[in-house]
């Protein structure tokens, strides 16, 4: 009778302690991949709506069909292209589009017979998306824009405030299709290696700290940057949020009047009408993250090249521009005492410009 007990409960089978284990750590893996999951969707940027698509923004601007299919919307002022003089380009900044240009008055543009085209870039307005967008794709934008719109061997090139990235590209990528360029408050990368670290670390820390962040996750982790911008918890942009300190009284009222009437809200929704990340963001990625040279690495170009930047500007640090500068000779820096970063609002400052970069001493 013992035995047969003994039997039985040897058959019962304790709960060993590499099974418990085992349950747990299949739990932990499915808990894992179910968080794994959530995030990896959390952070993919919601589907592009391309102009002229199924429930995408209707087409209303002239556009041209580069080589790989995209198209590139544009607008011209100015003299007509058949008369003009001097036929130039202009690369609107950060949250603007085709729309916003030099602001030349028309006497002038007449007087110097000059045609100006400004283009919405790559994912703005009504330009496609460039899911591999970069500094070289910007230049060759840029080029088959020129080409498409038969505005010759050489043109002229204007960037103002994140534009300037498709300046500093064009000197580098296309520099013989350009007679003469002009940056005004161009943004600067604070990792470009030219800097000194000091100076550059010093410009950096007086910005806001969403700012920084900002910065440092579209160099460090652009994957993440959709889903970093959208979370109201976190420190971000606040030249996104429109709360930018801004030491400048120009620059400000000109700020708290296009909040007021309106007129911010509609850039804005022009300018991210296909979506904010393949605008914003996808220039954020471009401008402050890894670039494939340093403008303070470049050659003297066969051409003028000018910049304006305020001293009051708050957005681009006047120090860092003043150090490119000193570095760079062959650009003619003008510095303007008491001004900010809205250069092209500043009464007569589109006028100067022209004069300035296209009637050369010898004309």
């Amino acid at each position: 009778m013992a035995s047969s007990v003994a039997a039985v409960s040897n058959t019962i089978k304790k709960p060993s302690l590499r099974s418990g284990m085992g349950k747990k750590l299949a739990v932990a893996v499915a808990l894992s991949i179910g968080i794994g999951s959530w995030f990896y969707a959390a952070i993919q940027p919601p589907p592009t709506r391309p102009c002229g698509s199924v429930g995408g923004p209707p087409v209303t601007a002239p556009r041209i069909r580069l080589r790989d299919g995209r198209h590139l919307a544009y607008a011209e002022t100015g003299v007509p292209k058949e008369t003009a003089r001097f036929k130039l380009i202009f690369c609107h900044g950060f949250s603007s589009s085709r729309l916003d240009g030099i602001r030349a008055s028309p006497e002038i543009m007449k007087e110097l017979a000059v045609y100006i085209v400004s283009y919405d870039r790559a994912g703005y307005g009504e330009s496609d998306p460039n899911p591999r967008r970069s500094l070289r794709s910007e230049a060759s934008d840029l080029e088959e824009l020129a080409d498409a719109l038969e505005l010759g061997n050489r043109f002229f090139l204007i960037g103002f405030s994140l534009g300037g990235h498709a300046v500093w590209a064009s000197i580098k990528y296309i520099p013989w299709r350009l007679a003469g360029a002009a940056l005004l408050a161009p943004v600067i990368n604070y990792r470009w290696p030219g800097f000194p670290t000091n100076l550059s670390r010093a410009a950096y820390k007086q910005q806001h700290v969403g700012d920084q962040w900002a910065l440092r996750i579209a160099y460090y982790m652009p994957w993440l940057l959709h889903w970093w911008m959208t979370q109201p918890w976190l420190p971000t942009s606040t030249v996104i949020k429109g709360t930018t300190h801004l030491p400048n009284l120009f620059d400000e009222q000109m700020r708290d009047l296009a909040i007021s009437n309106g007129m911010l809200q509609k850039r804005r929704e022009l300018a991210t009408q296909q979506g904010v990340y393949e605008s914003y963001y996808r220039d954020m990625m471009v401008m402050f993250g890894k670039w494939e040279f340093d403008p303070m690495d470049l050659h003297p170009p066969p051409f003028p090249v000018h910049l304006w930047h305020g001293d009051e500007d708050g957005i681009v640090p006047v120090t860092l521009q003043r150090y490119i500068c000193r570095r760079l000779g062959w650009i003619d820096y003008h510095e303007l005492s008491i001004t900010g970063h809205y250069l092209s609002a500043v009464p007569g400052f589109g006028d100067l410009v022209l004069k300035t970069l296209l009637v050369q001493p010898s004309d």
